[in-house]
């Protein structure tokens, strides 16, 4: 069974920064990707930053230029950093990785942290 988990997240005034840290049971370069997605109250859960595993990263538009998504080797720990946070980055924060398997209905399986609040006050 997969584990994924979160933590750094807590709280932080307007234009500070967090780094989200999500360590994985299984070594991260072996899933297909990997992601952080957010869910505000109220919202929707959206995909914040999602790296392959060969290297390819894509950002929601809202996060370009002030969040990174990045993976430390060594630690087997795939991390988000979070500068010049806004409070529209309010949310909780989740760690996801993807399987491609032919034998599982959608031809892919999900495994999903239980998430860490990310609250910007102003």
């Amino acid at each position: 069974q997969v584990q994924l988990v979160e933590s750094g997240g807590g709280l932080v005034q307007v234009g500070g920064s967090l780094r989200l840290s999500c360590a994985a049971s299984r070594n991260i370069f072996s899933f297909n990707d990997m992601g952080w997605y957010r869910q505000a109250p109220g919202k929707e859960r959206e995909l914040v930053a999602g790296i392959t595993r060969g290297g390819r990263i894509n950002y929601a538009d809202s996060v370009k230029a002030r969040f990174i998504i990045f993976r430390d080797i060594a630690k087997n720990v795939m991390f988000l950093q979070m500068n010049s946070l806004k409070p529209e980055d309010t949310g909780v924060y989740y760690c996801a990785a993807r399987d491609i398997d032919d034998q599982a209905e959608s031809g892919q399986v999900w495994y999903w942290g239980q998430g860490t609040q990310v609250t910007v006050s102003s």
